[in-house]
């Protein structure tokens, strides 16, 4: 059987593929606050790495504020 250890640490794409947005919205989000990331030394740009634990919390923390629905207006008067 090959089996290849899955690693807990994930690329900027795989976190963002993660997530279900664009890396560049996640690359926002590192630079917002919202979202920990790691930055690897030694290279001229800066490359980020993610845990899922941390993806997982960030989402978490800010759960959706359910609103109280808009009322229905008649038809009478509408635009159609």
């Amino acid at each position: 059987m090959n089996t290849v250890p899955q690693s807990d640490w994930l690329t900027a794409s795989e976190a963002a593929a993660y997530l279900k947005v664009k890396p560049r919205s996640l690359l926002l989000w590192v630079r917002q606050g919202k979202v920990r990331a790691y930055a690897l030394s030694g290279t001229k740009r800066r490359i980020w790495r993610f845990r899922k634990e941390d993806l997982d919390s960030a989402l978490l923390s800010n759960p959706v504020v359910i609103c109280k629905p808009l009322p229905v207006r008649s038809g009478k008067g509408a635009a159609n």
